[in-house]
């Protein structure tokens, strides 16, 4: 695998002229718009990477985008690989590989999902400061020691001074954000009743099927991470209502500006003093 990402990371820093990112960002199901706000120096589709799988989902345009944001140099993933779509998980993950190799610092990370949390209402933020991982570990398999430790600790798997930070910045611009756990899932099946009751009973305010993987994969690798969350829809008893993709979409869309208000402002800040845990 290493070879590998060596050779994709070779590949992309000469269709780039070299760009160096600070920071990684991945955009979720109908996230892709924060991409407007980035000044774009270099634009790639997902098929001319090597090695990078392509993007099968509605809402995921499958480009890789270099440019600057809130004054810094950013690399971000307009549009994320699944589980569900049928890739491994290093290959679901391969991308966050890359982005370290290419040089970022932090990485931030977006999604839409189902909330179980009955205080939680369509259209709401919630910040991740923890998850439950029910997908297959994307670190088993073999080790690559000059990746990361057999063992990666995971008592912070979100940044704690990031979330404090993106709080305040949410808090002056008057927008209502949660903070909470998700659990991931494989999917590509939304959650039957039982298993939302379930989710919550484990101890989750919200459920979906990405995100997980990417974190403990740069967790893996001492990236801090940040990530937030739009509730596209409720798995709450009583509010439970048949939901399609497109609803989803439609959620993410209107909730767009304030999740990318809060990224842009949240990386304009940082100073990258953090220390990795």
């Amino acid at each position: 695998m290493l070879e590998q990402i060596k050779f994709t990371t070779k590949n992309i820093c000469k269709s780039t002229h070299n760009f160096i990112p600070e920071i990684g960002i991945i955009l979720g199901t109908g996230l892709g718009g924060l991409v407007k706000e980035i000044a774009i120096a270099h634009e790639l589709s997902y098929d001319e990477i090597p090695n990078f799988p392509l993007s099968t989902v509605e809402g995921h345009s499958g480009k890789l985008i270099f440019g600057t944001l809130g004054g810094k140099k950013v690399v971000a993933m307009q549009g994320r690989f699944h589980y569900y779509e049928g890739y491994n998980m290093e290959q679901v993950t391969f991308p966050v590989r890359v982005m370290k190799e290419l040089g970022i610092k932090t990485l931030f990370v977006s999604n839409a999902s189902g909330g179980v949390n009955p205080d939680f209402e369509i259209g709401e933020l919630m910040i991740l400061n923890d998850h439950i991982n029910f997908m297959p570990n994307a670190l088993v398999g073999r080790n690559c020691s000059e990746l990361g430790p057999r063992f990666p600790d995971m008592s912070e798997p979100y940044d704690k001074q990031l979330i404090v930070k993106a709080k305040n910045i949410a808090a002056r611009n008057n927008i209502k954000v949660s903070e909470g756990v998700y659990l991931g899932l494989t999917g590509p099946t939304l959650e039957t009743p039982a298993e939302y009751r379930m989710v919550r009973i484990l101890g989750a305010d919200t459920v979906g099927m990405s995100t997980v993987p990417e974190v403990i994969v740069a967790r893996h690798m001492c990236i801090p991470c940040f990530a937030i969350s739009i509730i596209t829809d409720l798995g709450v008893p009583g509010k439970i209502v048949e939901t399609t993709h497109e609803d989803i979409q439609r959620v993410a869309a209107v909730q767009e500006p304030k999740m990318t208000l809060i990224m842009k402002s949240l990386i304009a800040e940082l100073t990258f003093d953090l220390v990795p845990v």
